[in-house]
């Protein structure tokens, strides 16, 4: 068993992700996984990612405040204990279009191939 406390999460730089604090809670760098990792976001009030896809899919958990999750086409505001999967290639952009923080948990597939 590997445990990761979260006063000892370290914090990772994620590309397109704007007015946001990411924590590493599993794999990668903080834990030895095969084939997902999990992390922590705090998004402050207007963080977001970019609209983009990537070839892994994703689960998104909400624990704290209304994050806003949409492909593109569609969207759907998320509280807490509510979850959305995006699939392999479907664009996501996430946002935080309240006046007070947000925290979402993030379950992403290692690189697919």
């Amino acid at each position: 068993m590997q445990t990761t406390r979260i006063g000892d999460a370290h914090t990772y730089d994620a590309p397109e992700h704007f007015d946001m604090a990411c924590l590493r809670l599993q794999g990668k760098e903080a834990t030895r996984t095969e084939g997902m990792w999990m992390g922590m976001s705090h998004l402050l009030p207007g963080g977001r990612t970019s609209l983009k896809a990537s070839p892994q899919e994703k689960l998104y958990l909400v624990v704290s405040g209304e994050v806003t999750v949409g492909n593109g086409n569609e969207e759907v505001t998320l509280g807490p204990l509510d979850s959305c999967v995006i699939g392999r290639g479907e664009p996501r952009v996430l946002e935080n279009r309240t006046t007070l923080p947000a925290t979402i948990v993030l379950v992403m597939e290692e690189n697919v191939v």
